[in-house]
């Protein structure tokens, strides 16, 4: 969600190189985009070894300017370490006296999609910004890489390709049941002949497993074989996405799939797709928005999504 106040800082700034400094498994994204420099990548972990660490690293590279997309103390701690001599960004979390140039805090009655956070923070300081456009480009290569694979699982590439993301790393709170995934699953082979693919991290193994158990025709599971570059080439090969709030789901969304989003604790003003083509699911229900990451009730939320409704809305994108 912050690529496009990235395309708009280079913009801003078009002699200028622009790195990103983030956790190295998702450093294969910024690599891919034509207006990014470089990235430093980051340990996962923000204990002050790995900050001290990762400063001495970022130090050598002389930045002149450092701008913290994050609301964190331990990123702003990070930029300050590695001495780098203009650092901005909100004065969140305490960090203040860190930062030498804080924008105000953008006031917004109604909700506000991610996205605008960012732009928000270019706007505050002083900066021009472009219409949001996520936009995330696969090469052709990678798409091939992930056509090969999928006809190695025993997937008919011909057929309707049919992503299903049913993890969330947030919590099990923001995950659709797996019942329901097998269910819809079911539904779409029978009536479009459709490949099913479930994607996710290998942390999520058991959620596949669960899914394949409850199906006839099982779908090809790639959850932990790939990375996010293999993962984007499998979401722009595929007809449709089915997903819950996630990354992936913006993955499907930059790289311009169709995605049917399902949310349950959370609000799709604020973290749904941004753009077309894609459809949300959301259930009004009394104690909504809770953001809780395990539903302490009986997760109404989600479990009132049924797979009748979400398989109306996907035969409008199989059409």
């Amino acid at each position: 969600m912050a690529f496009p106040a990235l395309h708009s800082l280079k913009v801003n700034y078009p002699d200028s190189q622009l790195w990103v400094a983030a956790r190295g498994w998702v450093k294969e994204l910024f690599q891919n985009l034509d207006y990014i420099d470089g990235v430093v990548p980051l340990p996962d972990s923000a204990q002050l070894k790995n900050i001290l660490c990762s400063a001495n690293m970022i130090k050598k590279y002389k930045f002149e300017t450092g701008l913290l997309f994050t609301n964190s103390f331990s990123s702003a701690l990070l930029f300050f370490a590695a001495r780098i001599p203009n650092r901005w960004g909100y004065a969140k979390d305490g960090r203040r006296f860190l930062l030498t140039k804080t924008p105000s805090l953008p006031t917004k009655k109604s909700p506000h999609h991610h996205v605008y956070h960012y732009l928000d923070l270019l706007e505050g300081l002083g900066m021009t910004t472009l219409a949001p456009e996520l936009s995330f480009p696969v090469p052709e290569t990678v798409i091939q890489k992930a056509v090969h694979r999928l006809k190695k699982c025993g997937v008919h590439t011909a057929r309707p390709l049919v992503v299903f993301n049913p993890g969330a790393s947030y919590g099990p709170a923001k995950q659709w049941p797996v019942a329901s995934f097998a269910q819809l699953g079911s539904m779409l082979q029978n009536t479009f002949r459709a490949e099913i693919i479930i994607v996710g991290a290998g942390s999520e193994m058991e959620i596949g497993r669960s899914i394949t158990s409850l199906m006839v025709k099982k779908p090809c599971v790639t959850m932990g074989q790939t990375t996010l570059l293999d993962l984007a080439g499998i979401l722009k090969a595929a007809a449709l996405v089915v997903s819950n709030d996630s990354g992936p789901m913006h993955l499907a969304n930059a790289v311009h799939t169709p995605v049917v989003a399902l949310f349950g604790p959370t609000d799709p003003q604020i973290t749904g797709p941004l753009q077309q083509p894609s459809a949300v699911i959301k259930k009004e229900v009394p104690c909504w928005p809770c953001k809780y990451r395990k539903c302490p009730i009986d997760h109404r939320c989600m479990n009132e999504i049924n797979p009748e409704e979400v398989f109306t809305i996907c035969q409008e994108f199989l059409k």
